[in-house]
Parts: C-alpha cells; sequence; structure tokens
C-alpha cells in the first residue's frame, strides 16, 4: 500500500479540503509530515487527525506567494528532520470573474500564489534533494487546466503553466533522481466546490463519466503512489483524477 516509512514530505495548503487529506493519508502511510497554512491555528485539526493516526507532524505557516516562506518552511523541515524526501504544493486561491470584469489584480493574484508559489518552493526544495540524490515533487493542478473553465481565466492560466513548469523540472533534476509530476483533480466535493450555486455543482455532476464528484481520499491515494517507490519511475506527467469529466 505505498509504505512511505520515515519519508519526510511537506504539504503546501494543509489546513482543510484536497492539501488536509493529502497530509493526513501521507502520515498513515508512514510519513513524516510538515504543513503549512497561512496560520498556525487553521492546522490544529490536521495535525490532531495526524497524532491520533500514530503520526509525526511539523505545523508551518507563511504566504507562499513570498520566496521566503518556501525558504524558511523547508529550512524548518531540513533542521528538524535532516532532510526532506518530498513535496507536495497544494496550496492555492481562487478569484474568479467573467474575463471582461476581471481585474489585473484579481488575476495577479492567481498568479503569485497558485503558479509562482509552487515555483518558489519548487527551487526551495531543489537543493536538498539534489544533494540526497532523491526526492518526489507534486504540485496539484486541475482538470480546469486542459478543459478551460468559464470564470476562471487566471486560474486555468496559473495551472497550465504548472504543466509546463513540472516537465521542465523533471528533465532538469531527473539526473539526480528526482521526480515531477502533476496530479489534476475534476470535481472535488470540498468547502470550497460546497459554496458553488446548486445548480453549477449539478451541471458539473452531470459531465463527470463516473456520475459522482471525487473526494480528497482519490487525490491523496494518487500522491501517496507518486511519492512513494511505486511511483519513482514516472516523471514530468500529468495524472488526471477526475472521475472522466475531461472525457467531454
Amino acid at each position: 500500500m505505498h509504505d512511505l516509512k520515515n519519508k519526510r514530505i511537506l504539504v503546501t495548503g494543509a489546513s482543510r479540503g484536497i492539501g488536509q487529506a493529502i497530509a493526513i493519508d501521507l502520515a498513515k502511510h508512514g510519513a513524516k509530515v510538515a504543513v503549512l497554512a497561512t496560520r498556525l491555528a487553521n492546522l490544529e485539526q490536521t495535525c490532531a487527525a495526524i497524532a491520533a493516526a500514530g503520526g509525526e507532524s511539523l505545523p508551518l505557516e507563511g504566504d507562499i506567494s513570498q520566496a521566503s516562506t518556501a525558504q524558511d518552511s523547508v529550512k524548518a523541515v531540513v533542521d528538524a528532520w535532516g532532510g526532506i524526501d518530498g513535496l507536495v504544493a497544494n496550496a492555492g486561491i481562487t478569484k474568479d470573474n467573467l474575463l471582461l470584469r476581471m481585474t489585473e489584480e484579481q488575476f495577479d493574484q492567481v498568479i503569485d500564489v497558485n503558479l509562482k508559489g509552487t515555483f518558489h518552493f519548487l527551487k526551495a526544495v531543489t537543493k536538498p534533494m539534489m544533494k540526497q540524490r532523491a526526492g518526489s515533487i507534486v504540485f496539484i493542478g486541475s482538470v480546469v487546466a486542459a478543459i478551460g473553465n468559464p470564470g476562471q481565466a487566471n486560474y486555468c492560466a496559473a495551472k497550465a503553466g504548472l504543466h509546463g513548469m513540472a516537465r521542465s523540472a523533471a528533465i532538469e533534476l531527473g539526473g539526480r533522481g528526482i521526480t515531477v509530476n502533476v496530479v489534476s483533480p475534476g470535481f472535488i466535493a470540498t468547502d470550497m466546490t460546497s459554496e458553488l450555486p446548486e445548480a453549477a455543482q449539478d451541471a458539473m455532476k452531470q459531465k463527470i463519466a463516473l456520475g459522482r464528484p471525487g473526494s480528497g481520499q482519490d487525490i491523496a491515494g494518487a500522491v501517496r503512489f507518486l511519492q512513494s517507490p511505486d511511483g519513482s519511475y514516472i516523471t514530468g506527467q500529468v495524472m488526471l483524477v477526475d472521475g472522466g469529466l475531461s472525457l467531454g
């Protein structure tokens, strides 16, 4: 079941939803998990669940759009556990608006967090992973990067950017034993998606081949596979975990 015993993995955006599910799942399978959110208080539930599962966590806080947050977080993991084996770059925001109404600020905010923020963490983990000659990096993307979504030009652009960044990084870092991949969820039942109008949720469900939304655990299983030895020969790939939503 993809044993991760003693793996040291950093998960961003781990206070709720998909990130929380990933962090808890990794801990249940033996990993030591550093969890990052904008405020430490937001991580109490995640850390409590990890402890209940017999795991070890390291709570961290910061704004991922700032390079210093990535640098400080990776340093904290290395200082605490002697190295870092995995990164799950999950943190992200939405600032949805129709294209004609979308402000430059709304566009920039989403790019700065979802794309540039992921770049900061990618760069921060590269040096310690290259020293170890091993590491697994997973970006959490989105199916909308491939199919588009009205009102999300900024979000789709940021998530699509992750695809190119992952492929380029995979080529650069592969010689040091580091893998870089993207897991792209479809319509997942989270606090964020529950805020959508019921009509919008129903319309989305009708497009899913499996006829239901996914869960955080569906995404966590894919991430765990890529972080485990079983996924060590996969790199530069985008794994759609969307229940068939992208099939049209």
